[in-house]
C-alpha cells in the first residue's frame, strides 16, 4: 500500500462521513420543517378557532349588552310613566288644595255672618232630622200658639209632647273668647260668652216651653262638636244652670243620638196607635159577631117553629087523608038518589 494512501482513504473517510452527516442534517432539517409547516398549521387553525370564539363571544356581549339597554330603557320609561302619575296625583292634590282654600275662606265669610251661619246649622239640623226620623216626626218651623216659630219640633206623644229645637246658637262671644290674646281678654270674652249663652237659653225657655202644647224641656242645638265639648268643659255650671231651665244643650253627635232614641219612641208611639186601632176593630168584631149570634139564633127558632108547623100541616094532611079512605070506603046504595031525584 502506497504511503498517500491512508491519507487519501481517511480524507475519503472524512469526505464521505461529511457527506454523510450532511445528508442526515438535511433529512433532519426537512423533518423538521415538515413538523414547522404542521405546528404552524395548528397555530394557524387554533388562531382560527380564537378568532371564531372571540367573535361569537363579543356578539353574545353585543347581544347581552342590547337586552340590558331595552331593560334599561323599559325601566326608563316605567318610571316616566309612573313619574307623570305622581305629577298628575301632584297636580289633583295642589288643585284639591287650592279649592279647599277657597272653601276655607268661604266658610271663614260664611261664618262670619251671623245670618249665614244661622242657615248652615238650620241646614245640617234639617239633614239630621232627615236622616233619622220618619217624614211624619218631625215639622219645620212650625208657628206656636204663642206666635213663635222654632227651627225645628219633634213630634212625640204626650207624654213628654213635642219638642223644640233651636240651631241659632250665638257664637260671636265665642269667637272673641278663641282671639283673646291676654287674660284679661279672656276673662271679659268668657263672661261674654256666659251672658249670652244665659240670654239665649231664657229665650227658648219663654218661647218654646208651653203647657200642654210642648215638651217640658228643648233642645239647643251647636252645630260644631269642638264647641259643644268645650262648653260642656269649661262652662259646665252654665250647661247645666240650661238644663235646670228646660233647655238641654246638644252637639251634632248628640243630637243624632237624641233622634234615634226619638225614632224608637216614635215607633213604639206608632205601634201602640196600631194597637189601640186593633184593638178597636176587634172589639167591633166583637160586636158584629155577638149580632150575628143573635141573628143565627132568631133564624133558629123561626126554623124551628117552622118545622113544628110543617110537622103538624104533614099530621094533618094524613088526617085528611086517612078520613078520605075511610069516606071511600064506604058502600052507599044510589037508589035513594035516584028516588030523591
Amino acid at each position: 500500500m502506497p504511503d498517500w494512501l491512508p491519507p487519501a482513504l481517511i480524507a475519503a473517510a472524512i469526505l464521505m462521513a461529511g457527506l454523510l452527516l450532511l445528508a442526515a442534517r438535511r433529512g433532519r432539517q426537512g423533518e423538521d420543517l415538515a413538523r414547522l409547516a404542521a405546528t404552524l398549521e395548528a397555530m394557524a387553525a387554533a388562531q382560527d378557532r380564537a378568532a371564531a370564539r372571540g367573535e361569537e363571544r363579543l356578539r353574545d356581549q353585543e347581544r347581552a349588552l342590547a337586552a340590558r339597554l331595552d331593560a334599561a330603557a323599559a325601566r326608563t320609561q316605567e318610571t316616566a310613566g309612573a313619574i307623570q302619575q305622581r305629577l298628575a296625583v301632584i297636580d289633583a292634590a295642589r288643585a284639591n288644595l287650592e279649592s279647599l282654600g277657597g272653601q276655607v275662606t268661604s266658610l271663614a265669610a260664611v261664618l262670619g255672618n251671623k245670618q249665614a251661619r244661622g242657615a248652615l246649622g238650620e241646614v245640617q239640623l234639617r239633614d239630621l232630622l232627615a236622616d233619622r226620623l220618619p217624614p211624619g216626626g218631625w215639622r219645620w218651623q212650625a208657628t206656636l200658639s204663642n206666635g213663635t216659630r222654632p227651627d225645628a219640633l219633634v213630634l212625640l206623644p204626650f207624654p213628654p209632647g213635642p219638642i223644640a229645637v233651636d240651631s241659632k246658637f250665638p257664637l260671636e262671644a265665642w269667637a272673641a273668647l278663641q282671639d283673646a290674646a291676654t287674660p284679661a281678654a279672656r276673662d271679659l270674652a268668657r263672661r261674654r260668652v256666659v251672658a249670652d249663652v244665659r240670654k239665649h237659653v231664657a229665650d227658648i225657655a219663654g218661647k218654646y216651653l208651653l203647657d200642654g202644647e210642648t215638651a217640658e224641656g228643648a233642645l239647643m242645638f251647636v252645630p260644631s262638636e269642638a264647641v259643644h265639648a268645650a262648653l260642656h268643659a269649661d262652662f259646665a255650671d252654665l250647661v247645666a244652670e240650661a238644663a235646670r231651665r228646660g233647655v238641654h244643650i246638644v252637639g251634632p253627635s248628640t243630637l243624632w243620638a237624641v233622634l234615634n232614641t226619638t225614632r224608637g219612641l216614635l215607633r213604639d208611639a206608632r205601634l201602640q196607635a196600631e194597637a189601640r186601632r186593633i184593638r178597636a176593630e176587634v172589639e167591633k168584631l166583637a160586636e158584629e159577631t155577638a149580632r150575628l149570634e143573635r141573628r143565627v139564633a132568631a133564624l133558629r127558632g123561626h126554623h124551628t117553629a117552622m118545622a113544628q108547623d110543617m110537622r103538624e100541616i104533614e099530621t094533618s094532611a094524613e088526617r085528611i087523608a086517612r078520613r078520605g079512605e075511610a069516606i071511600r070506603a064506604l058502600d052507599i046504595p044510589d037508589e035513594p038518589l035516584k028516588a030523591a031525584e
